[in-house]
């Protein structure tokens, strides 16, 4: 486990992504990833009230409502982190003061629960004042709500901005960033936000440190699979660096005799402003395949093979 700075809350090093949870993986299967996940030590849930929404028939919380359901019925919530996130829900778009404590309502009666543990901004809305932001988070954390917040999907320069109003105002600062980053996206993150994060002591937690899956390996050589990412990984095959980094991780998980997927995460979690990283399994195998991450090390010269074969320059 980790403590996170300037907070209580101590997480796992794989957060549990669950914006599969009543899209791909029905109830049933999402309930048994849940249970597989805590077996093996996890703690950390990351949702969003518009998971998933962009599935035909679905208005947003079905990802939610299933973790509530789950809790409920195991009576768990003391044993979790939960972190959902606010703001790009077409029936709760931004970040307006109203909003944003609607929003949070919500959400707490999907989830079942009384508070939130980390609520996030799941983008920016540069039209609210961030004072007028973060007072409404003020309001939810004075209420008991809200433990702490973070913000997803922000530039450096629009992070640092809320960290100093925070500061020089009062009010609540970020605790947390979410952000994609993996071997195939590393300018997403190394650079000015990293350095962000780092100065300001705040949590990054990566998504999409999979890209989409393509990390895995099995999409590989044109490999048809049977998911919904499937279409468009494409955009990760043509950059010139996929074929060395699937080839570097191949030959670091067969000598460590874990997966791919696991390799793949452990590197992100080198960085040392990431404490955990999200991934998401629809079912208990896909799961087995991620958690290996939380054990392995990675030796200074896997990282360095890593590294090389990353880099858009080499």
């Amino acid at each position: 486990m980790h403590l996170l700075p300037h907070t209580s809350l101590s997480v796992f090093p794989l957060c549990l992504g669950t914006n599969v949870f009543g899209w791909t993986a029905d109830a049933g299967e999402s309930f048994a990833v849940l249970s597989a996940y805590r077996d093996a030590g996890g703690n950390f849930i990351d949702t969003a009230d518009m998971y998933s929404e962009w599935a035909d028939g679905h208005v947003g919380g079905e990802s939610e409502t299933i973790i509530g359901r789950y809790v409920a019925t195991q009576g768990c919530r003391d044993e979790l982190v939960i972190a959902t996130k606010v703001a790009k829900l077409s029936s709760r778009k931004g970040l307006s003061p109203d909003n944003i404590v609607a929003a949070a309502e919500d959400s707490l009666r999907r989830l079942r629960t009384d508070y939130i543990d980390l609520y996030y901004a799941h983008e920016d809305d540069p039209s609210v004042p961030v004072a007028d932001c973060l007072g409404a988070y003020q309001s939810l954390i004075d209420a008991g709500k809200v433990r702490y917040v973070g913000a997803s999907n922000f530039t450096a320069e629009r992070l640092a901005e809320s960290l100093h109003i925070a500061a020089a105002e009062n009010l609540p600062r970020y605790v947390a960033a979410q952000n994609q980053y993996s071997l195939l996206a590393r300018d997403a993150y190394e650079g000015a936000l990293a350095e962000c994060c780092a100065q300001h002591e705040l949590s990054m937690f990566p998504y999409w440190a999979l890209a989409s899956g393509f990390l895995t390996g099995k999409y590989r050589g044109g490999a048809r699979v049977d998911s919904p990412r499937a279409e468009g990984m494409e955009r990760f095959a043509d950059l010139s660096q996929a074929p060395k980094v699937l080839a570097a991780i191949e030959t670091i998980a067969q000598a460590q005799g874990t997966s791919m997927a696991a390799v793949a995460l452990a590197w992100c979690a080198t960085h040392p402003t990431i404490p955990s990283v999200i991934a998401s399994a629809r079912n208990v195998p896909q799961l087995n395949a991620l958690l290996p991450m939380a054990e392995i090390q990675l030796s200074a010269e896997d990282k360095r093979q890593l590294d090389v074969a990353s880099s858009p320059k080499a």
